[in-house]
């Protein structure tokens, strides 16, 4: 017999319900989202709330938190809601660790990919670049942005409109992706991840201050 144990949000700290979310709801895929500010500086940072909404027309959507310190919205919700655009940078394994590097919190200015040791390519389509080491790219611009609260523990959705979709040759067979090359990985629980084949690994996430 199963026994269940109930729980009402409301009377949880907010990171006591992120938890349960996180270790509930697996595994997630990854946006990688690339953006630039009004000066040019570029950011990279990974999130793990992100899906795709529809087909026609292309929409995909990924949710940034606010800061666990103070509320304070991210470098990329400050630079998308400026620019209105962004990149989703799928992640591949072989860059899981410079992946996970760029969620460290870090000051606007400095510029987390080249930090990191990945490479900018421009986009296609939009100012904010496309990062290299990722097989498959999402050039975005933004459709919608709704926010949910501004304490800690709140966070907004940003509803992507994909313009144009960059892929590496050797993945794109007969109109669909190679899972098998392309390798993504997906979010569980506190520090671990999985790809497709049901392999589990752990990165130690960098400290954020948050």
């Amino acid at each position: 017999m199963v026994i269940l144990m109930e729980l009402a949000p409301d009377t949880l700290e907010w990171r006591d319900a992120y938890k349960l979310l996180v270790g509930s709801i697996l595994p997630r895929p990854i946006a990688f989202v690339s953006t630039i500010d009004e000066d040019g500086i570029a950011n990279a940072a990974p999130f793990s709330f992100f899906t795709a909404i529809c087909a026609e027309p292309m929409l995909v959507c990924f949710s940034p938190m606010r800061r666990g310190r103070d509320g304070a919205k991210k470098d990329t919700l400050v630079n998308i809601e400026a620019t209105k655009q962004f990149v989703i940078n799928i992640v591949s394994e072989k860059m899981a660790k410079q992946m996970n590097n760029c969620a460290a919190e870090l000051a606007p200015e400095i510029d987390e990919i080249n930090l990191t040791g990945l490479t900018k390519e421009p986009g296609t389509m939009v100012k904010a670049p496309r990062i290299k080491e990722s097989l498959v790219h999402l050039e975005c611009e933004l459709y919608q942005v709704l926010h949910f609260g501004d304490q800690p523990g709140a966070g907004s959705l940003i509803i992507g409109k994909v313009l144009n979709i960059n892929i590496a040759d050797d993945l794109y067979q007969n109109g669909k992706i190679d899972t098998k090359k392309l390798q993504p990985i997906g979010r569980m629980a506190g520090n671990l991840y999985t790809n497709p084949l049901g392999k589990t690994f752990e990165i130690i996430r960098p400290e954020t201050g948050g």
